[in-house]
Protein backbone atom coordinates (compact mmCIF):
# COMPACT_ATOMS: atom_id res chain seq x y z
CA UNK A 1 0.00 0.00 0.00
CA UNK A 2 2.96 2.28 0.56
CA UNK A 3 3.79 2.03 -3.15
CA UNK A 4 0.34 3.41 -3.99
CA UNK A 5 0.79 6.42 -1.68
CA UNK A 6 4.16 7.04 -3.30
CA UNK A 7 2.60 6.80 -6.80
CA UNK A 8 -0.85 8.49 -6.63
CA UNK A 9 -1.01 8.69 -10.41
CA UNK A 10 -1.76 4.94 -10.41
CA UNK A 11 -4.92 5.56 -8.37
CA UNK A 12 -5.99 8.26 -10.84
CA UNK A 13 -5.45 5.88 -13.76
CA UNK A 14 -7.48 3.23 -11.90
CA UNK A 15 -10.34 5.72 -11.41
CA UNK A 16 -10.13 6.64 -15.11
CA UNK A 17 -10.37 2.97 -16.11
CA UNK A 18 -13.41 2.44 -13.89
CA UNK A 19 -15.10 5.52 -15.36
CA UNK A 20 -14.27 4.34 -18.89
CA UNK A 21 -15.87 0.97 -18.11
CA UNK A 22 -19.02 2.72 -16.88
CA UNK A 23 -18.99 4.80 -20.07
CA UNK A 24 -18.97 1.62 -22.14
CA UNK A 25 -22.29 0.71 -20.52
CA UNK A 26 -23.94 4.14 -20.76
CA UNK A 27 -22.50 5.55 -24.00
CA UNK A 28 -23.50 9.10 -23.11
CA UNK A 29 -19.97 10.57 -23.03
CA UNK A 30 -20.36 11.82 -19.43
CA UNK A 31 -18.19 9.20 -17.78
CA UNK A 32 -15.68 9.45 -20.61
CA UNK A 33 -15.24 13.15 -19.85
CA UNK A 34 -14.87 12.37 -16.14
CA UNK A 35 -12.25 9.75 -17.04
CA UNK A 36 -10.39 12.46 -18.96
CA UNK A 37 -10.41 14.58 -15.82
CA UNK A 38 -9.08 11.66 -13.80
CA UNK A 39 -6.25 11.18 -16.28
CA UNK A 40 -5.42 14.89 -15.97
CA UNK A 41 -5.33 14.46 -12.18
CA UNK A 42 -3.00 11.51 -12.71
CA UNK A 43 -0.75 13.64 -14.91
CA UNK A 44 -0.66 16.33 -12.21
CA UNK A 45 0.30 13.64 -9.69
CA UNK A 46 3.02 12.26 -11.97
CA UNK A 47 4.44 15.77 -12.35
CA UNK A 48 4.67 16.12 -8.57
CA UNK A 49 1.54 18.11 -7.74
CA UNK A 50 0.15 17.68 -4.24
CA UNK A 51 -3.31 16.22 -3.57
CA UNK A 52 -5.25 19.53 -3.68
CA UNK A 53 -3.59 20.46 -7.01
CA UNK A 54 -4.40 17.03 -8.43
CA UNK A 55 -8.08 17.34 -7.46
CA UNK A 56 -8.34 20.90 -8.80
CA UNK A 57 -6.77 19.86 -12.12
CA UNK A 58 -9.05 16.82 -12.37
CA UNK A 59 -12.19 18.85 -11.65
CA UNK A 60 -11.25 21.69 -14.04
CA UNK A 61 -10.38 19.36 -16.91
CA UNK A 62 -13.48 17.21 -16.35
CA UNK A 63 -15.67 20.35 -16.29
CA UNK A 64 -14.06 21.68 -19.45
CA UNK A 65 -14.54 18.35 -21.20
CA UNK A 66 -18.15 18.05 -20.03
CA UNK A 67 -19.24 21.52 -21.05
CA UNK A 68 -17.12 22.12 -24.15
CA UNK A 69 -16.04 18.83 -25.71
CA UNK A 70 -19.01 16.59 -24.84
CA UNK A 71 -21.65 18.67 -26.71
CA UNK A 72 -19.48 18.64 -29.84
CA UNK A 73 -18.92 14.88 -29.68
CA UNK A 74 -22.56 14.17 -28.84
CA UNK A 75 -23.76 16.28 -31.77
CA UNK A 76 -21.31 14.53 -34.12
CA UNK A 77 -22.47 11.06 -33.07
CA UNK A 78 -26.18 11.86 -33.18
CA UNK A 79 -26.17 13.68 -36.55
CA UNK A 80 -28.57 11.96 -38.92
CA UNK A 81 -29.61 9.63 -36.12
CA UNK A 82 -33.25 9.69 -37.19
CA UNK A 83 -33.49 7.43 -40.20
CA UNK A 84 -36.93 7.99 -41.70
CA UNK A 85 -36.55 5.03 -44.04
CA UNK A 86 -37.11 2.42 -41.34
CA UNK A 87 -40.17 1.60 -39.29
CA UNK A 88 -43.68 2.80 -40.02
CA UNK A 89 -42.53 6.28 -41.06
CA UNK A 90 -40.51 4.66 -43.85
CA UNK A 91 -43.75 3.45 -45.43
CA UNK A 92 -45.08 6.95 -46.09
CA UNK A 93 -45.06 7.59 -49.84
CA UNK A 94 -45.05 3.91 -50.78
CA UNK A 95 -47.57 2.28 -53.06
CA UNK A 96 -50.09 -0.28 -51.80
CA UNK A 97 -53.05 -2.24 -53.14
CA UNK A 98 -56.56 -2.20 -51.69
CA UNK A 99 -57.71 -5.60 -50.37
CA UNK A 100 -60.99 -4.53 -48.75
CA UNK A 101 -62.87 -1.32 -49.58
CA UNK A 102 -61.17 1.60 -47.85
CA UNK A 103 -63.46 4.29 -46.46
CA UNK A 104 -62.96 7.14 -44.04
CA UNK A 105 -63.48 4.69 -41.16
CA UNK A 106 -62.12 1.29 -42.25
CA UNK A 107 -60.46 -0.83 -44.90
CA UNK A 108 -57.51 -3.12 -45.61
CA UNK A 109 -54.52 -2.71 -47.90
CA UNK A 110 -51.48 -4.78 -48.83
CA UNK A 111 -48.45 -2.63 -47.96
CA UNK A 112 -44.86 -3.88 -48.09
CA UNK A 113 -46.07 -7.47 -48.09
CA UNK A 114 -48.28 -7.02 -45.02
CA UNK A 115 -51.97 -6.41 -44.51
CA UNK A 116 -52.63 -3.02 -42.91
CA UNK A 117 -55.73 -1.28 -41.62
CA UNK A 118 -56.37 1.76 -43.76
CA UNK A 119 -58.53 4.86 -44.09
CA UNK A 120 -58.85 7.27 -46.97
CA UNK A 121 -57.57 10.80 -46.58
CA UNK A 122 -60.17 13.35 -45.52
CA UNK A 123 -62.45 14.36 -48.39
CA UNK A 124 -61.47 11.36 -50.54
CA UNK A 125 -63.91 8.91 -52.10
CA UNK A 126 -63.82 5.25 -50.95
CA UNK A 127 -61.32 3.02 -52.75
CA UNK A 128 -62.24 -0.39 -54.12
CA UNK A 129 -60.36 -3.73 -53.95
CA UNK A 130 -57.62 -3.86 -56.58
CA UNK A 131 -57.10 -0.06 -56.62
CA UNK A 132 -53.55 1.18 -56.34
CA UNK A 133 -53.06 3.67 -53.54
CA UNK A 134 -50.26 5.73 -52.06
CA UNK A 135 -49.67 5.98 -48.31
CA UNK A 136 -49.73 9.62 -47.24
CA UNK A 137 -49.46 9.09 -43.47
CA UNK A 138 -49.30 6.44 -40.77
CA UNK A 139 -51.40 6.94 -37.64
CA UNK A 140 -50.60 4.19 -35.18
CA UNK A 141 -51.31 0.92 -37.03
CA UNK A 142 -53.50 2.57 -39.67
CA UNK A 143 -52.30 3.78 -43.04
CA UNK A 144 -53.92 6.89 -44.44
CA UNK A 145 -54.11 6.47 -48.21
CA UNK A 146 -55.13 8.30 -51.36
CA UNK A 147 -55.67 7.04 -54.90
CA UNK A 148 -52.37 6.62 -56.72
CA UNK A 149 -52.51 8.74 -59.87
CA UNK A 150 -49.50 7.64 -61.97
Amino acid sequence: MEWLTDNPWVAWVGVALILAAIEAATVDFVFLMLAGGALAGGLAAALGGNAPVQVIVAVLVAGLLLFVVRPIIKRKFTEGDHDETIGASGLVGREARVLQTVTDTDGRIKLAGETWSARVAEGTEPLRPGDDVRVIAIHGATAIVAADRH
